[in-house]
């Protein structure tokens, strides 16, 4: 009975562990080129957080077909769900701040990736 027991207790911890150790998923990474364009949205606006300009990057790549060279395509955010999520998805990532300052400026390319963990999806944004 308690070698029953201890196996149970066993199975249920290496099960436990098993999950705990899965890795996040890179769903996807693309780089782009942020413009003048990026900065502004649709009103003329301009952009104040690193969010608002990657969402707009890729509005206008996939939605208004404006593009600088250096943009790449990505498929996830061709869903204007997703770049509705880029706000909660940029803040469970990581940019650094001097990253989101060169980015808020503008004029400079950026490598994103776009990762699935076990709290949700989330971005991670450097600045070359």
């Amino acid at each position: 009975m308690r070698t029953g027991l201890f196996a149970a207790v066993f199975a249920g911890m290496l099960a436990a562990s098993m999950g705990a150790a899965k890795a996040d998923e890179l769903i996807e990474s693309y780089g782009a080129y942020i413009g003048q364009d990026d900065l502004y949205n649709s009103n003329n606006e301009r952009l104040t957080q690193p969010w608002q300009v990657i969402r707009q990057d890729r509005a206008n790549v996939h939605r208004f077909g404006v593009s600088q060279p250096g943009d790449d395509t990505d498929s996830f955010f061709a869903s204007a769900r997703n770049r509705e999520l880029a706000e909660r998805m940029i803040s469970h990532g990581r940019i650094e701040r001097s990253a989101a300052r060169r980015l808020l400026q503008g004029d400079v390319r950026i490598e994103v990736e776009i990762w699935r963990g076990a709290d949700g999806d989330y971005i991670n944004i450097n600045v070359d």
